[in-house]
């Protein structure tokens, strides 16, 4: 693995090019930046759910309940999640609440959003590496993890889903994010490895995919049913691959759609 950059100590999500890397192959496609402009429409200062003091009164109640990665918080400031969610429930897009997004998914909580990503960063004084999501829904997650590391492929397994993710995407232009239409079980082994693992769906067992692909020294974050609490319960795990092994942590009850396999 490439050694983790230092950051700025000015935060500053400008994107610029993409980084020289392997061509994402298959199914991939990037939401491109054009002429290295920044992204549209991030920190805009209207009104309304459009204000950045609405978002920064989304990120005081989120450092409430124990936040304290600064570039968790930031990305999750920057990120209008109004964006991603249904007309009709955009004046619930900034309270801690899961939303429904279409073919029996959600968009899931702020709060859970945020705790998954600082897990996932573990303390980390800069930018992940690349990091692979499980299950891109509507984007929204996927925008945030685009300020958090250096390179994110997010895999959606519903189509509907990831043509709605690339559309709420757009004006982002994020050069650093690929979106990809396939299997989530399988992983994405042509950008292996990864620095970070996050999945938004539950199954009964971490898929030893994931696992393989996942770099030493790397962390995985996925919400897990089996053994891990009461029957019909899910926890979030959290799995550090080290040179002594696989070590797994159980947290905290969560409740996420369930892990499936295939596409449709």
């Amino acid at each position: 693995m490439k050694e983790r950059p230092t950051f700025p100590a000015r935060l500053d999500f400008t994107v610029g090019k993409p980084k020289a890397s392997r061509p994402a192959t298959g199914h991939a496609h990037s939401v491109l930046s054009q002429g290295g402009r920044p992204p549209v429409g991030v920190l805009s200062q209207g009104v309304g759910l459009d204000s950045s003091a609405v978002r920064m009164n989304m990120v005081h109640k989120l450092a409430g309940q124990g936040i304290t990665d600064p570039l968790v918080l930031a990305a999750m400031r920057t990120i209008e999640r109004h964006r991603f969610v249904d007309s009709a429930l955009v004046n619930q897009a900034y309270e801690d609440t899961s939303l429904p997004i279409g073919l029996g998914q959600t968009i899931s909580k702020p709060g859970v959003v945020s705790r998954m990503a600082e897990l996932l960063r573990n303390g980390a004084s800069g930018r992940l590496g690349r990091v692979l999501e499980i299950g891109t829904g509507c984007g929204y997650q996927a925008a945030v993890l685009s300020l958090l590391a250096q390179e994110v492929y997010s895999i959606e397994r519903l189509r509907g889903l990831h043509d709605k993710a690339r559309e709420n995407l757009r004006h982002l232009r994020l050069a650093n994010l690929h979106l990809l239409f396939g299997d989530g079980m399988a992983g994405y082994a042509k950008g292996a490895p990864y620095a970070a693992i996050i999945a938004a769906a539950g199954g009964e067992s971490v898929p030893q995919a994931w696992v393989d692909q996942l770099a030493m020294g790397g962390r995985l974050v996925a919400p897990v049913s089996a053994g891990a609490t009461a029957a019909g319960q899910q926890a979030l795990v959290v799995i550090d691959k080290t040179p002594q092994g696989i070590r797994q942590t159980v947290l905290e009850a969560v409740h996420f759609v369930p892990l499936k396999s295939g596409i449709a």
